[in-house]
């Protein structure tokens, strides 16, 4: 059973809303050790301080901010924590914004918010953002650093994104980008919406596998079993000119 990562309080207005806070998301993806090639012992990262030119303990590693070149202010953690003020342990909502006019570009990880102590705030707040659409902006300060965070209803539990600050999103316009001005035919738009209408599914996310981290742990099996592995070269698709040509076999596909 998934445990809770953070305790603390969502507040809005006068109200008080007690939670935990559990990862919605876990990482799938295959994690390799870095190995010797020559003899495929496993390679150790040791911490050495420059000037005694030896390994130090965990112990008697603290952080430190450069301040100029080779000066350092060391923090330690209590420091370090005092800096966030009550946003490590409190929520506040200051703004209540349309969920859908969030860009899904600024979402960054997921958690669910569950209720601790006092259902009844709880329900209340769920409630609330379920009628309205709604999701509650703040901030809190998690692992050393502050979280932008919105906070919407979820089926049964809060919904709690981090978001990126907009100084961390790269705006479109800043890109290199090759293209023609042309703009797409009436007809060609025409088609593309009727294959798109074509291809038209429900999301299911249980319909999807991740393909290729199931090929990794195959040719690992494989490997282990002494089998020789074929590389396959990686090719990019043919870019064609004709695309009302393209679109109709497509789409012929489609219905087939």
């Amino acid at each position: 059973m998934p445990r809770s990562i953070w305790n603390g309080t969502i507040t809005f207005g006068m109200v008080n809303v007690p939670v935990k806070l559990y990862s919605a998301t876990e990482s799938k993806t295959v994690h390799f050790r870095e190995v010797h090639a020559k003899d495929g012992a496993p390679i150790e990262h040791r911490r050495i301080c420059p000037k005694e030119d030896k390994e130090v303990p965990y112990k008697d590693i603290v952080k430190g901010y450069e301040v100029s070149d080779g000066e350092y202010v060391v923090l330690d953690k209590d420091e370090v924590k005092a800096a966030a003020g009550d946003r490590g342990k409190v929520i506040h909502l200051r703004e209540f914004v349309s969920a859908q006019d969030i860009d899904p570009v600024f979402y960054e990880k997921t958690y669910y918010a569950g209720s601790r102590d006092d259902e009844n705030a709880f329900r209340l707040l769920h409630e609330v953002l379920r009628k309205t659409g709604r999701a509650g902006i703040g901030r809190f300060t998690f692992h050393d650093r502050e979280y932008l965070v919105s906070v919407r209803a979820g089926d049964a539990v809060l919904v709690l994104h981090t978001l990126r600050f907009h100084d961390e999103v790269v705006s479109a316009d800043e890109l290199e980008m090759d293209g023609s001005s042309q703009k797409p035919s009436p007809k060609e738009i025409q088609m593309a919406v009727r294959l798109v209408e074509t291809l038209a599914e429900e999301f299911q996310p249980s319909g999807y596998e991740d393909t290729y981290r199931d090929a990794v742990l195959d040719l690992i099996t494989r490997k282990a079993k002494g089998e020789d592995i074929d590389l396959v070269a990686q090719e990019e698709p043919e870019h064609g000119d004709d695309l009302m040509a393209a679109l109709e076999a497509t789409l012929s596909g489609a219905k087939g």
